[in-house]
């Protein structure tokens, strides 16, 4: 039973919109309110989106640092990130990888920048049909965009934050740490796929692992003799709701939760109501919550 402080990040909007959340926090003022609040109450990681998720470059950053600027001038010491902008694709061509991270150099101008976001491997993302068959995507990121990635991570001194959404992803990322070539600051994020999977569009139609007590076992089979730190999060599903949260805090683990990943028909949570029912499983299990002093130590950021 591990007794270590707990790394404890919030997802705080997405792609989530207000029709399947009234609480997300979509705009400057309502994104500040919502972190304030939250690292109020504890010191987490926020991991957030801006109000257009396809923006890029300078405009991308904008919308970041109209939120961010005020906190991070409050409080530079809170760990976060902003994530990828969404393709832009119509259909004939796809976006460069440079162009998806193009808003992170105009971030790094203006506010600390200490974590970013990795993608390390395709995934098909969809939803049921009428018939119940899948329909939906597939999420493209190929070697050379996760090594452009990290090659970012790298230069710009931010720790990468992986999302692994299937196996695949924590095996090419485990080839980058077999290689030592693993950027400094790594931390692999197991994204188990809850039954309305990540749109929440229907039942049915998820990816990944399922979030049981075997699937995490898996994981951590694979991560075994390695020293990345790791977490768990449920996307289209409760966290707490599965064995998972509770078997990664005593075995080590640390917890992903917020309004992006969350999804539950009859219950439309606050990021503020995710994080205390985070808190206190900690509590129950016996592990403190990491400061931000103590989470840069366990990830071993850079800078």
């Amino acid at each position: 039973m591990s007794t270590a402080p707990v790394v404890l990040e919030v997802a705080i909007n997405g792609g989530v919109t207000p029709d399947r959340n009234p609480n997300v926090p979509m705009g400057p003022e309502a994104i500040i309110r919502d972190v304030q609040a939250l690292t109020d109450t504890a010191d987490c990681i926020i991991h957030a989106h801006n109000e257009d998720i396809r923006a890029q470059g300078k405009r991308g950053a904008e919308l970041y640092l109209a939120a961010w600027k005020p906190i991070l001038t409050k409080r530079p010491e809170i760990l976060w990130n902003p994530t990828l902008a969404v393709n832009q694709s119509d259909g004939t061509h796809e976006d460069k990888m440079s162009d998806r991270y193009s808003h992170y150099p105009f971030i790094a101008a203006e506010v600390p920048l200490p974590l970013g976001v990795v993608d390390p491997g395709p995934v098909n993302l969809g939803y049921p049909r009428a018939d119940g068959l899948p329909q939906g995507f597939t999420y493209i990121n190929s070697y050379a965009d996760i090594e452009y990635a990290f090659t970012m991570g790298t230069e710009m001194k931010w720790g990468p934050t992986l999302a692994i959404y299937e196996p695949g992803f924590l095996q090419t990322t485990l080839a980058w740490y077999r290689a030592g070539k693993l950027p400094q600051g790594t931390m692999a994020k197991f994204y188990f796929g809850g039954e309305w999977g990540l749109t929440a569009r229907g039942k049915g139609v998820t990816f990944g692992l399922p979030p049981t007590k075997n699937a995490l076992l898996a994981y951590l089979d694979m991560l075994e003799g390695t020293t990345i730190p790791w977490s768990v999060s449920v996307w289209g599903g409760d966290l707490m709701k599965t064995p998972v949260a509770r078997l990664a805090l005593e075995l080590g683990g640390h917890l992903h939760v917020g309004i992006e990943e969350h999804f539950d028909p009859e219950r439309k949570p606050t990021n503020m109501e995710l994080l205390q029912e985070a808190i206190a499983l900690c509590n129950e299990v016996g592990r403190p919550v990491a400061t931000y002093a103590e989470s840069r130590k366990i990830l071993n950021l850079p800078g």
